[in-house]
C-alpha cells in the first residue's frame, strides 16, 4: 500500500511538472489542485480529487465536488512526452469555472486539452460574461475559435444580452 501511495504521489508530481523541460513552471503554467482526497490510478491513467475541490491554472479556476484528470499513457509509464501530459479533465457536482471574463456553472464539465473544447452538461448549465448570459442543457465552448454552441433539453435555450448600442430598436 505504501508503494502505491508513493507511485501515486510521483505520478501527481510528474503531472504537475512543466512540459517544456524547464526547471520550474511559470505560475500561469502550474496547475494547483486542493481537495479533501486524492486517488491516483496508474493503470487507469487518472488522478481523481474529491470533496471541496479547487483547481487553478493562471486565471482559470474550477470548483466542484469531483475532479478527474486523465493523463497520457506515456506519463503512466514514466517516460518523457513532448505533448500535454493531461488529455482530459472532467469535473462533476456543483461545478463553477471562472475563465477569461466568463463564469460557467453546470452539473458536469469536460475539457479536452488537445482541441481546447469545454463541454458543459446538465439542465440549467450557464455561461455569463458581465451582464450577458446564456443557458441550456449542453453548452460547447471552443476556446480556439471562441465559438459557443448551446443546445436545449427540457427547457429551451435562453440568452440575455445587453447591447452597447440601441439594440433592436
Amino acid at each position: 500500500m505504501l508503494k502505491f501511495a508513493l507511485v501515486s504521489l510521483t505520478m501527481f508530481l510528474v503531472l504537475s511538472r512543466p512540459v517544456s523541460g524547464a526547471e520550474e513552471a511559470a505560475p500561469s503554467d502550474r496547475i494547483q489542485v486542493r481537495a479533501d482526497r486524492l486517488v491516483a490510478d496508474q493503470g487507469g491513467q487518472y488522478a481523481e480529487f474529491t470533496g471541496n475541490v479547487r483547481a487553478s491554472q493562471g486565471n482559470t479556476v474550477i470548483t466542484c465536488d469531483h475532479l478527474r484528470i486523465h493523463y497520457a499513457a506515456d506519463i503512466a509509464k514514466g517516460s518523457e512526452q513532448s505533448g500535454d501530459p493531461i488529455e482530459k479533465i472532467v469535473a462533476e457536482g456543483h461545478v463553477t469555472i471562472r475563465f477569461d471574463d466568463k463564469v460557467a456553472q453546470t452539473d458536469q464539465a469536460t475539457y479536452t486539452t488537445q482541441d481546447r473544447v469545454l463541454v458543459l452538461s446538465g439542465e440549467g448549465s450557464s455561461v455569463t460574461s458581465g451582464k450577458d448570459a446564456i443557458s441550456g442543457s449542453k453548452i460547447i465552448v471552443d476556446r480556439i475559435s471562441e465559438r459557443i454552441r448551446v443546445e436545449s433539453g427540457e427547457k429551451p435555450v435562453e440568452a440575455v444580452f445587453y447591447p452597447a448600442g440601441k439594440g433592436l430598436d
